[in-house]
């Protein structure tokens, strides 16, 4: 091992010292979230001076992860909840007097934001699900008076309602028998079926929004392509005209004009970020972009609303999330902040793309890092290495910077991440090639993925080491039960265990695709579908489990139920099968206390330390305030020195 020292994990997994800047509707004012009293909350400053920056929030507990600016200026709206069970609340604060308010003081009730422009300055669309805590129900919210007028009954258990600017319900997306989606039109409060989306183009085929004039509706549609396209559909004829299209990557994003609502660049991930101007109206923004942040992947946050100002996070491998104010009418870009300063002192390791082949011939798009003092894309001999697997499965995993891989390289392993068949960007038929795919062709992709790695004298053979949040969690207990020849210790983070159990007792809110999750899985309620759901679950395969297992659990969780991992663990006690298992009382799907994060990760990095043989930090003061629950397996604290 290096002898260089480590970088800490608080400087990676603390706070953030500045995270989510938004531009007031003027472009005068500026906020954010930073940490108060160990806490996230809400800050602003003039965007001219932030050296002026004030707290204008104070809360304690749970951080504020998510705030934006009210359409007329006057207030900052946040959401947050209790203890991780996802029933947010609506709150909005004066920047001015830092008064605050409960605009949805309902227990038991999920609250989101879901529509706001100039347009309408004084109301803000919420969905609520206070009548039927499976179906949201749509309402105007008057920003001064906390006031709300129903816009939308949602009767029809409809997923998703959509309005244009003048915040009107125009179309609505439910379940299609086939696992696909029905999508419908809105007018004078009656529905009309519009079209239906296939299973296959589920995941990549969705509104964006409409124009200024509510004439024409932009959308992301692979209906008739593999890969998805920016598509502007006129309402009135259904008329369709396509804007962009690749054969590489779905469209992923758009920049939109912060006046008229029109596409005026798009970008597609094949591997890397690229970004296209749709118009010329913003082709010198871009190239300013690039000039000034080459190789950065970047995002346009926030806008003013005459779209004069924008707000650009940009980041690298190597550069956390950092904040730009564009000025078009004087073309320059100015750095504002960096998310973690702190990591300036440190030498970051890069991060390569790299593509294998899965054995039945797909493209896995994939992201390896090594430890950064190693010059080269190989190391010099084999690395322990941990396969990190993402969420979803319907998400992605993509080139910038990441904590997690920072953390492990840093501790001297290779980290690779791939886009196995699931993994969303890359098309429809690699999204439908994993339908009812657990535990098999989505997990030998993984497999396919570290034998490349090993063949390339990145990855040593006996020691790998399978990691994942969520879906990833599963993915790490089927490579415990399923392949436990491959990985030499296994770390399942809010995982699924038993794929019944989880389509049993899935959200409320979540009934809206239902039939999406039973065709991509299994379908509990017919006795073929629970035959595959039981051959395809861990929890009927901890027999096979021989290598080291450590389980983390928030007991909130109401995606993944704590009961995933409390059978699991029951049942390989009942088998003595060692096992270690940390909840969380305060916690729900993942960590979010800085105080519980640190001592997720310092629990993780010496259990990884025991069994691949890299480095571990001394747990210091990483476990002060963690509400952690040691159930199972506490002799890991001896690692750590804690007794």
């Amino acid at each position: 091992m290096s002898a260089r020292p480590l970088i800490p994990r608080r400087k990676l997994f603390g706070n953030p010292t500045y995270v989510g800047a938004k531009l007031s509707p003027d472009g005068q004012m500026l906020s954010w979230l930073a940490p108060v009293d160990g806490v996230l909350n809400v800050w602003v400053a003039p965007a001219d001076s932030i050296a002026a920056r004030q707290p204008i929030t104070r809360t304690r507990g749970r951080p504020i992860n998510w705030q934006d600016w009210t359409p007329d200026g006057r207030y900052i709206m946040f959401l947050n909840d209790e203890n991780g069970d996802e029933n947010l609340h609506l709150f909005v604060v004066d920047p001015r007097s830092s008064d605050l308010r409960d605009l949805t003081p309902f227990a038991n009730v999920r609250a989101m934001p879901t529509h706001w422009s100039h347009v309408v300055p004084d109301k803000i669309a919420i969905s609520l699900n206070d009548r039927d805590p499976r179906w949201h129900d749509v309402f105007l919210l008057d920003l001064a008076t906390g006031e709300r007028s129903l816009v939308w009954e949602n009767h029809q258990e409809f997923d998703f309602v959509g309005l244009d600017w003048q915040l009107k319900p125009r179309h609505a997306r439910g379940n299609a028998p086939d696992g696909g989606s029905r999508m419908w039109r809105l007018e004078d409060g009656k529905a009309t079926h519009w079209r239906d989306v296939s299973f296959e183009a589920y995941t990549n085929t969705r509104p964006w929004m409409f124009d200024a004039t509510g004439n024409y509706l932009h959308m992301s549609s692979s209906l008739e392509h593999d890969k998805s396209a920016l598509v502007r559909m006129n309402w009135s004829t259904g008329d369709e005209r396509v804007l962009f299209k690749s054969e590489r990557a779905d469209v992923t994003g758009a920049i939109f004009n912060a006046r008229t609502f029109e596409p005026e660049a798009v970008c597609i991930d094949p591997g890397r970020q690229e970004w296209m101007a749709l118009t010329p109206a913003v082709a010198a923004e871009l190239d300013l972009i690039e000039a000034q942040l080459p190789g950065r992947a970047f995002y346009v946050e926030s806008q003013s609303d005459d779209g004069r100002r924008w707000i650009v996070m940009s980041h690298t491998p190597e550069q956390p999330a950092t904040y730009h104010l564009l000025d078009r009418d004087k073309l320059t870009l100015t750095e504002l902040f960096t998310a973690r300063p702190e990591l300036r002192e440190y030498r970051l390791a890069p991060m390569q793309t790299v593509q294998g082949k899965s054995r039945d011939g797909l493209t896995l798009v994939s992201y390896l890092t090594l430890p950064a003092d190693i010059d080269g894309d190989r190391p010099p001999r084999p690395l322990p290495m941990v396969l990190i697997v993402h969420g979803g499965p319907w998400g992605r995993d993509a080139y910038g910077y990441r904590r997690d891989h920072q953390w492990l390289a840093d501790r001297g392993y290779a980290v690779l991440s791939v886009n196995y068949r699931g993994s969303t960007g890359f098309g429809k038929a690699f999204v439908a090639a994993s339908e009812k795919e657990h535990a098999r062709k989505m997990h030998d992709d993984l497999i396919d993925m570290v034998d490349w790695a090993i063949t390339e004298g990145i990855a040593q053979r006996d020691k790998v080491a399978i990691f994942g949040v969520s879906y990833g969690g599963l993915a790490s207990f089927v490579g415990a039960t399923f392949t436990p020849e491959v990985f030499c210790c296994s770390v399942p983070v809010v995982g699924i265990s038993n794929l019944q159990t989880l389509l049993e007792s899935m959200p409320p809110y979540w009934a809206g695709f239902a039939e999406f999750m039973y065709r991509s899985y299994g379908d509990p309620r017919t006795e073929e579908g629970r035959k595959l759901l039981a051959e395809r679950s861990p929890i009927n395969k901890v027999d096979n489990i021989r290598k080291p297992m450590l389980i983390f659990h928030g007991a909130n969780d109401v995606r993944c139920k704590i009961a995933e991992s409390d059978t699991i663990v029951a049942a390989m006690q009942a088998k003595n099968i060692p096992v270690t298992y940390i909840v969380y009382p305060d916690e729900g799907h993942g960590f979010q206390k800085p105080p519980n994060q640190l001592s997720y990760i310092a629990i993780a990095e010496a259990f990884f330390a025991r069994h691949l043989g890299g480095a571990c930090e001394p747990v210091g003061e990483d476990f002060l305030g963690s509400s952690h629950e040691v159930r199972a397996g506490a002799d890991i604290l001896s690692d750590l020195g804690v007794a």
